[in-house]
Order: structure tokens, then sequence, then C-alpha cells
């Protein structure tokens, strides 16, 4: 059983700076996106996590690289070297270009800033010696060039790729003697054009390509993921506007390198860049008129006014209030249709004015359009029907068995925001004022989170959506709240199998302890699963009761970056509007029932009835590495059961138990470790 490489991990950790991982957050997003998912991950993370089996390529940004060693050296960079060799893919810009050369040499004979020594990972079985030219200072723009380059049509040969082009320089260092190693699967990418302030032997190598084991490195000394458009021609240097203004006239031959140098390392690129989107209006609306008109009294005790107009400034985010209602401060009724004009053409030009900028998403201001009156018509949300919702929604509460609260009455939707998660959970006084079963959903997310270090990629087509549960602190000894992931998790698989009729075979399983697969319709034999989903689920404490916040990203009719459910040759394909009402309203009949009974023995069956653990054997890295056998989860506090095998596969006798929060399951290497 195999899985698909979806992550691109760029390294967060000691020795990398805040500014150089949002510029490859930036660039490999814009480039990579919606095929990879491109996200942070840390040292610890490198170290004790299972991240090697859905690593598409692992990024080094600029920084120190004495920092990378300190955290990394021994097992971290056995991980990394282990994960190249044996197919992975490795790119380092700058200090991730030190990093990955057999020698370090930077600044030699300045006792205040030489670094000279071996590296592990040796990548480039050479030395990369800095800095190449002059004037570098730590923490500053004060050594900043922008340095041509000269690259080499013949090593690159897919892409458009320019004969030279400017690039952002501050610190890198130059390959030495790289023209000399080619027989050991070294080719120069780019080279500098200009005299250089150290000895680079023969050649003056900038870029490098190093063919490693059943992998591949590319090592920089300048930035080719810096753009222009990010950086600031205001700061108050000599000459650095004229740096900014050189780099950007070269903003697209730079991006074109880039390219060329993913697809050498034979990712999927993007054949046009993934515009930067604008965040939408948020629409606030409920199935029935009384629901909401209860929500916005709610609301009620934390907004506040400035000039004229209601705001919400919660924790994480602000919230600027369009409601054309008998309760609001201003009289905007009738200005509504023109107000709504405005605001689609200010966002058509803040997306000019943000394209090909970093976006700090906190600090936009949220615009959210109440609607106490109807539902949101087809022109404002033209993504996302929400009478057919509330039909599906009505429809599906008709035919359940339960008899408690309808998840998914209240609905807050943005056609683009940055977390569904984030809104929710990360704003307490808004989270405060929510009744369970509230629930949030968008079309596109820029800035999803996912459990630990993961992410889930969330194109147009993915069902992303949270919802608050009030779970009350007398109910934890028979129904304790961190079976919440389980609910979920049975939610969205008896929502997809009881969709409709004819559904009931669709092949979605469940992998502890939160992540929705499916048959890979790639396989015929139906043997491999790959990862459709995930569940995230987050909680606070206060006044006797757990506020959680259930978050779910499903594939449903996108075909990035892994598979999705209409791939899955349904009877009809699935649309999301329907299968979020049909979702939500499984979520609702199972947390009812779990409040009365807690994880009893239907769930159970219900549970081992999707799993894909069945008498799976696994390894145990935190107990030496013994071997066991997948027996089930407990239904106290749902931890994961493994009987230890002896002699020839033999039961022991010895049971064990494994907590999801304190264990990372690497399903496809039967592998579970101890997370730190």
């Amino acid at each position: 059983m195999a899985t698909k490489r979806m992550n691109v991990l760029v390294y967060s950790g000691n020795g990398s700076t805040v500014e150089s991982v949002r510029h490859c957050l930036y660039s490999l997003r814009r480039l990579l996106s919606p095929t990879y998912a491109v996200i942070t991950v840390t040292g610890n993370a490198i170290i004790k996590e299972p991240w090697t089996a859905s690593c598409a390529l692992l990024v080094f940004p600029g920084g120190a690289d004495l920092g990378y060693c300190r955290t990394l050296n021994g097992e971290g960079n056995r991980r990394i070297s282990q994960y190249v060799d044996r197919g992975g893919l490795y790119l380092g810009f700058c200090a991730g270009g030190y990093y990955g050369s057999k020698r370090c040499e930077f600044e030699v004979g300045k006792k205040a800033m030489e670094v000279v020594g071996d590296r592990e990972l040796a990548f480039f079985p050479g030395t990369c010696r800095g800095c190449a030219f002059s004037g570098f200072v730590y923490h500053s723009e004060e050594g900043t060039r922008a340095v041509q380059l000269r690259t080499s049509k013949a090593a690159l040969s897919k892409g458009t790729v320019p004969d030279v082009f400017r690039s952002y320089y501050n610190g890198g260092g130059v390959f030495v003697d790289a023209p000399k190693l080619k027989h050991r699967g070294v080719e120069v990418l780019a080279s500098f054009t200009e005299k250089l302030d150290v000895d680079a032997g023969e050649g003056s190598a900038c870029i490098v390509y190093c063919k490693v084991g059943d992998g591949a490195a590319v090592l920089t000394s300048t930035h080719p993921e810096f753009a222009a458009s990010n950086l600031d021609p205001t700061i108050n240097l000599p000459g650095y506007d004229k740096v900014v203004k050189a780099l950007k006239e070269d903003d697209q031959q730079r991006t074109d390198f880039l390219k060329a140098c993913l697809l050498k390392l034979g990712l999927r690129v993007s054949q046009e860049q993934t515009a930067i989107p604008s965040l939408s209006r948020l629409h606030l609306s409920a199935a029935e008129t009384a629901d909401i008109l209860r929500l916005t009294e709610a609301l009620r005790d934390i907004i506040t006014e400035r000039d004229g107009e209601e705001f919400i400034v919660d924790e994480n985010d602000t919230f600027h209030l369009e409601k054309p209602s008998r309760w609001s401060l201003g009289s905007i009724a009738d200005a509504l249709p023109s107000m709504t004009d405005g605001s689609s053409k200010q966002r058509e030009e803040e997306s000019e004015d943000d394209q090909g900028k970093i976006i700090d998403y906190d600090k936009v201001v949220k615009r959210l359009l109440i609607h106490d009156a109807d539902q949101p018509e087809s022109k404002d949300t033209p993504y996302f029907n929400h009478h057919a919702y509330v039909a599906n929604l009505k429809h599906y509460e008709s035919q359940s068995t339960g008899s408690g609260r309808t998840f998914g009455k209240e609905l807050l939707y943005g056609e683009v925001v940055t977390s569904t998660n984030t809104l929710l959970e990360k704003n307490t006084a808004i989270l405060r004022c929510l009744p369970t079963g509230f629930t949030a959903t968008a079309t596109v997310q820029v800035a999803g989170r996912g459990r630990g270090t993961n992410v889930w990629v969330s194109p147009a087509g993915s069902l992303m959506f949270s919802t608050v549960v009030r779970h009350q602190m007398y109910l934890m000894p028979q129904a304790p709240v961190v079976f919440l992931q389980y609910l979920a998790a049975l939610a969205i698989v008896e929502g997809v199998q009881t969709y409709d009729k004819g559904y009931q075979r669709m092949p979605v399983r469940l992998k502890w302890p939160n992540d929705i697969f499916a048959a890979d319709p790639a396989d015929p034999s139906g043997k491999t699963f790959v990862k459709i989903g995930g569940i995230l689920v987050n909680s606070h404490y206060s006044d006797s009761e757990y506020l959680c916040v259930v978050g779910v990203g499903l594939n449903t009719t996108n075909a990035s970056p892994t598979t999705s459910l209409n791939a899955l040759n349904p009877p009809a394909p699935f649309t999301l509007e329907k299968l979020l009402a049909r979702v939500l309203t499984c979520f609702a009949t199972l947390y009812e029932r779990f409040v009365r009974t807690g994880f009893d023995r239907y769930f159970e069956d219900l549970y081992y009835k999707h799993w894909l653990h069945t008498d799976q054997i696994v390894t145990l890295e935190a107990e030496g590495g013994i071997r066991a056998r997948l027996q089930g989860i407990t239904t106290d506090w749902g931890l994961l059961k493994a009987e230890e095998l002896g002699w020839e596969d033999r039961p022991t006798g010895r049971v064990l138990t494994l907590q999801s929060d304190s264990n990372s399951f690497d399903f496809f290497k039967g592998l579970i470790k101890r997370k730190v």
C-alpha cells in the first residue's frame, strides 16, 4: 500500500528566519498549488514524526545553518538523508545551500562571523564557500545585491529558461569546483557573472543540482524565491531601492527559472501562477428566521460602534458588520445594493493591489453580512447554493431518528476565508455566543489548519467546514470529549454512504485517529488507499463545558492533490451543499446518541466496520521496536489497543494502549512513533 507525496515541507525551526520562511511559502504556493500542500515543519517534527511518506519536497530556507545543525545533527539529518536517498527531494536556499553541502566555509578569518566545518547531509559533495560578495550583516539588508546569474539551459531542459536574470543575494556562497564534480551527479544550473570575493575554484556555480541515491537536491546561493513585490524599497539603505527596482524588472525571468528548477526535481508545476485570493465577504444566515434573530441577540454584547459602524473586535480577527436590520445603529438598508456593488469593486481593487504580495490575513478586517430575512441569493454566493443546502438539511432532518438539536441550522459562509477553524476557535468572544451545531464553511481556504504539523489542501471543490459542539463537563465520565474526532469521522463516512440510494458501497474508510481514506481509483484491485480528508478538533474549557470546534476537510469534486469522492464513480456526482447537509445530520444523530450512551457497542461496531486497521501488524517505536497487532480502541478514552507479538508473531498476552495526541501513526509503514 503506497501513499501519494503531496506535502512540501518548509523548515521553520531553529536557524530559519521568519522572512525567509514567508518568502518560501509565498513563491512555492503560487507555483505548486493545488497539487501540493506547502506548509511549515519544525525540527522536532522532522526528528519525531512520520513525515517522509507524504513529503514531496523538503525545503530549507535562508537563515543560519548553525541553528539547523544544533537542532538536526544526528537523528534529524539521518532521517533527511535517508528520505532523499530513497527518492525524496531537497531544496536549500542560501543557508539551506550551505547546510546541504559537505563542507561550509563562511567568512573565514573574520572571528566574529567565521563558520567552518563539515556538514552531515553532504548532498553537494564539496565545499560551499562564502560570502561570495562582501558586505553581509546578520539581520540586515545592508549586504543585499541584485546579482546577475547565467543559466545552464543544457541542464534545465523543461520550462522556459532565461539566459540571464538578476536574483536577490545576501550572504550566500559559491559551490567550489562544481564543474569538476559532474561524475558525482552534480550539474550546474546557474553561475555568477560577476567577479567574486572568494576563491570559487573552477567555475562560479551559484545554483547546483545533485543526484543523491534515488532522490535529488537543488542548492542555491541566491534567493530565487524572493519576489521583488515583497521587498520594501523604502528601507533606509543607500541603493536598496535600486536593488528592488532591478529585481522587479527581472521578476518574470526569476519566476521562470524557479519553475525550471522545480521541474528539474520532477515536481508538477502550475502553468499559471496561482493567484493570491482576496478574502471575501462572510455571510451569516440560518434555516429559520427565529434562529438568526436569537444568534444576533446573543452577539449584541460584544458589538462595538465606531463612526456609526458596527464591529466585533475579537482575539484573532476584527469583523465589520454589514446588516440591514432594525437593531443596526446605521441605517444601511437602502444603501445595501450599491454597497454590495462597491464592495465587489473594492475587492477587485484590493486583489489588484495585493497581487504578488505576501498578505497578513489576520490583519484584514473581515466583512460580515447578516441575512436576517432570507437565505443569501446565488448572485451573492455563486459557489454555494444556500437554498439547496437548507432544503437538503430539512429533507435529511425529516428522515432522522434523532430528536436533538439540528447541526448546521446556523451557517457562516465565505467564498474565500483564512480558515473556518481559525474563524471560530481563535475568536473566543464570538465562540462563546455560538450554539452547538453552528457551522462555518467556505469554498477556498488560504490558511487551512491540520492536526500537528499537517495541513489539508483546500482548493475549490473540497468540502471544508467547522462545527461548534458545546460539550458539558458532567458528560465526561460517560462521554469523554476525546471521542468527538471519532464521531466526526463516522459522520463523514456514514454521510457519504447514505447520501442517497446507491451510495452505500462507496469505498471510503477511516484511519486512526482522524483521517479519511478512499480506494485509489487508479488501482483496479481496490487494495490501495489514499487520503481524501482529515479532521481537526480544538477545544476551550469554560464555565463547566468544553467549547469544541470540529474542523473537516474532504476532497469532494476536486481531483488534486490526491483524489476525490467524485473520482470514485458514484451513481451521480456529489454536490457540496447536499453532502454538507448529510454529514451534519449524521453528526447530530451520532452526537445525540453519544451523550446518552457513551461510545458503546453500537459505536464500536460502526467504527470497526469502516476502519482500515483490522488485524494490522505495526511496529511500536517507543516500545523498543516491538511488533504488535492492532485490536481496536478502548471505549473509555479512545486509546488505540495493540497486542504485543513475540516469536513468529505469536501473541504474548501483553496489551498496550496508545493515545492519539502522544503518538503518530504512519499507516503505510505500519509504524507508530512517540510524539514529543
